[in-house]
C-alpha cells in the first residue's frame, strides 16, 4: 500500500474510536492545516487529526525514509501542539515499520503512542 492508503486507513480507525472532525491529508477528506517553521520556511501537514473530549490529536503515517531529519521536525512539532491544546499525538506503524517508529522516538524527547496498523485484507 502507498502512503495515501494508509492515511485513509487511520483516519477509519480514528472515526472508529470516537474521533470527530477528522482531516486528513488525503484525497476525499478536508485537508488539516499546516504549520510553518519560522526559522527556514518550512512547513508541515498532520497526515491526519481528529477530536475527542475537545483536544485535537495527532495521527502520523510512520514509513521508514531516508530524509529522518525532517519526519523527525515534524513529530517535533505535532508533539509541541499536543502539549499546547492537550491532546495526543499517535504514530501509525505498518507492518515492518514499528522498530522504524521507535528509533526515531529514542532520544528525540517526542511523547507518542506507536500504534501497530493492521494488515488490509485483500
Amino acid at each position: 500500500m502507498n502512503k495515501q492508503e494508509y492515511i485513509q486507513q487511520v483516519a477509519e480507525w480514528a472515526r472508529i474510536r470516537g474521533y470527530t472532525d477528522i482531516k486528513a491529508n488525503a484525497e476525499g477528506f478536508s485537508k488539516p492545516g499546516g504549520y510553518g517553521r519560522q526559522q527556514d520556511g518550512e512547513s508541515f501537514v498532520p497526515d491526519v487529526t481528529g477530536i475527542q473530549s475537545g483536544a485535537r490529536t495527532y495521527f502520523e503515517v510512520m514509513l521508514k525514509t531516508s530524509d529522518k531529519d525532517y519526519l523527525t521536525a515534524k513529530l517535533k512539532l505535532l508533539h509541541q501542539l499536543t502539549i499546547i491544546n492537550g491532546g495526543k499525538l499517535f504514530l501509525m506503524a505498518p507492518k515492518g515499520h514499528s522498530m522504524f517508529a521507535k528509533n526515531i522516538l529514542e532520544g528525540s524527547r517526542i511523547n507518542a503512542e506507536i500504534v501497530a496498523l493492521p494488515e488490509r485484507r485483500k
